[in-house]
């Protein structure tokens, strides 16, 4: 079966298929990624390694909902919630192999003090040194990565910055069209819950002016790495 033309004509009955094909696997990109170019009339599909053994029920919604980003198109197909159901599954089923004792520290704060201890522990990381991704959370290897900027911060930082990416965790995310949605409103609601945000906000900026960075971007623009 030719998957991007079979996706294709599930997606948009009727319309002409006029287009060469492409598809390769490769471990070059992330766990369970995929990306799709559309150049003159050749369409080509790359995806993660991890799907090669994939149901193709799941692998055509996943091409759907690549092709509707590159046709710029909406729509809802049985084969997109299969797959958008298995994204949302994938942090159950992956192995926890990243941790570091300050980060499970602040986790575990965070999960007694807003979750009632019953969050999973997610793979935990230092990332780079960034000011302008201060943390993320990935769903597709269920780990949250946190920037080395705050690596001798005090707890309270490191909570601060936890506890918004376990709000991703928590959430996760909706799906409408070709488009993932990470900021729901009951995800703001509970973002401005944590107690003294502001203050803890100022002080996070006074870090990143400390080490040097001359621009970042606040909370509210944290970005979730989701790049299918």
């Amino acid at each position: 079966m030719n998957l991007i033309h079979e996706s294709f004509q599930r997606l948009f009955p009727g319309r002409q298929f006029a287009y060469e094909t492409e598809m390769e696997y490769n471990r070059r990109l992330g766990d369970f990624n995929a990306n799709i170019h559309l150049h003159h009339n050749k369409i080509t599909l790359h995806l993660n390694l991890q799907w090669k053994d994939i149901d193709d029920e799941i692998k055509i919604g996943l091409v759907q909902h690549l092709l509707l980003k590159i046709f710029k198109a909406r729509a809802k197909t049985q084969n997109i919630q299969l797959y958008t159901n298995f994204i949302k599954n994938i942090p159950i089923l992956t192995p926890k192999t990243k941790s570091d004792p300050a980060l499970a520290e602040a986790f575990l704060r965070v999960n007694q003090q807003f979750f009632s201890n019953q969050m999973e522990i997610p793979n935990l990381a230092w990332g780079q040194d960034s000011s302008r991704k201060l943390a993320c959370y990935n769903f597709h290897n269920d780990t949250i990565t946190v920037s080395t900027l705050f690596r001798d911060s005090s707890p309270h930082i490191l909570d601060y910055l936890m506890y918004h990416e376990m709000l991703h965790k928590h959430f996760q995310f909706n799906h409408t069209g070709s488009r993932h949605s990470y900021h729901s409103t009951e995800f703001r609601e509970a973002e401005r819950k944590y107690p003294h945000f502001e203050t803890i906000d100022k002080e996070i900026s006074k870090i990143i002016h400390r080490k040097g960075a001359t621009k970042r971007r606040t909370p509210s623009f944290w970005k979730n790495i989701i790049k299918i």
